[in-house]
């Protein structure tokens, strides 16, 4: 009979430790350490083999956690022996091991314990594990993540950018309100401040892409009427330097986007990539932050992954809070944000749904939480039929919904004892209960005729999911 033992990693910058326990969460081999060099690699196969050698028939379940690249090289020398030693290797989520850790009220925290931590997790959760799974996204995430930073530099250069024209050129601000033009960059990084643009010349001006004849004339009366502040050559020199970083870094991160639409022929980011609002980028950072989509056995796992399931509190006869949860990945969330801000303006009917909500009564922000909700759940279903994005399918779905929503479902909590309203409950609830027996009184259990319709207090309405 096979027996399984299982191998805990925490993993520090250049070194790791490590411990195995038995599936009782036993310590078979106490913690030990070894650094990330070749030597290290050599010595912890020589472990594995010794070990696997006094245990024959046993199989060794290694993990480590994500911590942003430092256990790659673990994972990747544990994967290249598992083909011919009896190992299986995964990398597992720290948050979940955090809050298994807190579980078992360990109060000290060391790399030995961390260690064990992530042991015991694998042991306790095997159904969040999935072992030696090829990442196929490793690639496509550097680049997705070079892009991302690319991008945080950009804008914080765009925010000084800001700072510093207002005092040194106030008046081309007006031409910037939703964001800074290439043409504005251009403008600044040859005439950074109003003396310097007060003094050009209309034909030098115009020769810049985009900026007319008129425009250019138009710029330099208003650099001559300019009220800035600074017109010294530290702040031009500032600002022109400031320009010139911006412009290069669009340059590169156009390029990046470009190779990356290029690298990326993955079947699940094509089919994401058929509802209107999902672009190869967006696409890319879903599927780096789901990796698989059988990792999550409902839509409801999903949203909570994502952060973007509703959130309440029903407390006895109150019920409150009801929001957004926030509490799943920020990056994921923020590249849903930005679909679904992309979506309500070009996508009819995710259009149609956001304008639906906001005639409800929602306000703008919840109404683009619901969308952000809406479109979770189609990328579920596209990833789990793998089939492209077709509207008539989601309106059949939420029509079938509707329907399922109208019918009457008693209360199954209620099973053993009908409520009563002479408990010695709270006014607010014998309010809710005398509520609740007049829609059942006033509800007839069975129509006599198909002719008979509900009016008035009989008709009960239901708000749509969508």
């Amino acid at each position: 009979m096979q027996q399984n033992f299982y191998l805990g990693i925490d993993v520090s910058k250049g070194y790791a430790d490590f411990i195995i326990l038995d599936g009782n969460k036993k310590v078979v081999e106490d913690n030990f350490q070894l650094d990330d060099t070749f030597e290290g690699h050599n010595q912890l196969y020589k472990v594995i083999t010794g070990f696997l050698a006094k245990y024959p028939d046993s199989r060794i379940f290694a993990a480590a956690e994500s911590t942003g690249g430092y256990e790659d090289n673990w994972l990747k020398f544990l994967s290249n022996i598992g083909g011919s030693v009896s190992l299986s290797v995964a990398r597992v989520n720290p948050f979940g091991v955090n809050y298994n850790s807190k579980a078992t009220l360990n109060r000290i925290i060391t790399d030995k314990q961390s260690a064990k931590n992530v042991a015991e997790y694998i042991i306790s959760h095997p159904e969040k594990i999935q072992y030696n799974n090829e990442d196929e996204y490793s690639s496509l995430r550097r680049q997705w993540t070079f892009i991302q930073m690319l991008t945080k530099q950009k804008v914080q250069l765009l925010n000084q950018l800001n700072t510093h024209l207002y005092t040194a050129n106030p008046e081309l601000l007006s031409y910037c309100n939703n964001r800074v033009n290439i043409w504005t960059l251009k403008l600044l990084s040859k005439y950074p401040t109003a003396k310097h643009l007060s003094k050009a010349r209309v034909s030098t001006l115009s020769k810049i892409p985009y900026i007319t004849e008129s425009l250019a004339t138009e710029l330099i009366e208003k650099a001559k009427k300019s009220v800035a502040s600074r017109v010294d050559d530290t702040t031009a020199n500032i600002i022109r330097k400031i320009a010139e970083q911006i412009l290069q870094l669009k340059e590169l991160i156009d390029l990046q986007t470009k190779l990356l639409e290029e690298n990326c022929k993955i079947e699940e980011v094509e089919l994401l990539k058929s509802f209107k609002g999902i672009g190869t980028y967006s696409a890319v950072g879903l599927m780096i932050e789901i990796v698989s989509v059988e990792r999550f056995s409902s839509v409801k796992k999903l949203a909570s992954f994502f952060g973007v399931h509703p959130v309440f509190k029903q407390s006895g006869d109150g019920l409150s809070g009801f929001k957004m949860s926030k509490k799943g990945r920020k990056e994921a969330r923020q590249i849903l944000f930005n679909v679904a801000r992309f979506a309500i303006v070009h996508n009819p009917y995710i259009k149609e749904i956001y304008q639906m909500h906001l005639k409800k009564g929602m306000s703008k922000m919840a109404a683009l939480g619901a969308i952000m909700h809406k479109i979770l759940r189609i990328i579920y279903g596209i990833l789990k039929n793998k089939k492209p994005f077709d509207p008539e399918i989601d309106k059949a779905n939420r029509a079938k919904h509707n329907r399922a929503q109208n019918q009457s479902k008693p209360d199954y909590s209620r099973r053993y004892q009908p409520m009563d309203i002479k408990a010695p409950i709270s006014r607010r609830q014998i309010k809710k209960r005398k509520e609740q027996q007049k829609s059942q009184i006033l509800k007839p259990l069975k129509a006599e005729s198909t002719d008979e319709i509900f009016t008035g207090s009989n008709c009960r309405s239901f708000p749509e999911e969508n």
